[in-house]
């Protein structure tokens, strides 16, 4: 279903959105997944604010929330909305910023090596089926790809900086989402 166009580090059929967040990538073998979860503002969905935010154009009079993270330069590679639609804001070729202070087995700096998928819910409210499905076809693409990225190689914000995020937190069913991945 989903196809990537390896010189551009587009996937062909998600909705392109440009954020400046990113940089060029100091590794050429990608080889992490992180799956995160965001809801803007907290627990509400739908809306355009998650594509503000990842593009720099957040309106902070509009919640209070926004007032508090209005400075934040952050992107991800992907989003994968509660309705099942996927956008990208940072080309796969690039360094998108999404996971902050990290580790996985024992390298510093996951953005330098990882693919940010963002899903839009909260750490206790379920993801819909849509975004498991979704999400199960992605990362297969992604895998096929970038053969680097193994099975055991796609993690929760929480696993890369533990103690600091909890995303996507207790509502993602991993048995489920690793299940099909097989």
């Amino acid at each position: 279903m989903f196809s990537i166009d390896k010189k551009s580090g587009r996937l062909n059929e998600a909705i392109q959105l440009e954020s400046p967040n990113c940089d060029a990538r100091s590794v050429d073998e990608l080889s992490l997944i992180v799956i995160h979860g965001i809801s803007l503002p907290p627990a509400e969905f739908g809306g355009q604010y998650i594509d503000d935010f990842f593009t720099n154009n957040l309106n902070p009079a509009l919640h209070p929330y926004f007032e508090k993270i209005k400075n934040l330069r952050v992107s991800s590679h992907l989003l994968i909305e509660r309705s099942g639609t996927v956008k990208q804001f940072v080309p796969f070729t690039h360094r998108a910023w999404h996971a902050g202070e990290s580790v996985f087995n024992n390298r510093h700096c996951c953005n330098d090596f990882s693919i940010g998928i963002e899903l839009e819910g909260t750490d206790d409210i379920a993801y819909t089926d849509i975004q498991y499905d979704i999400l199960q076809q992605l990362c297969k693409c992604l895998q096929k790809a970038y053969p680097a990225i193994l099975k055991q190689n796609i993690v929760g914000h929480c696993d890369i900086a533990p103690g600091r995020k909890t995303d996507p937190g207790e509502s993602f069913d991993w048995q489920r989402f690793k299940a099909k991945l097989a």
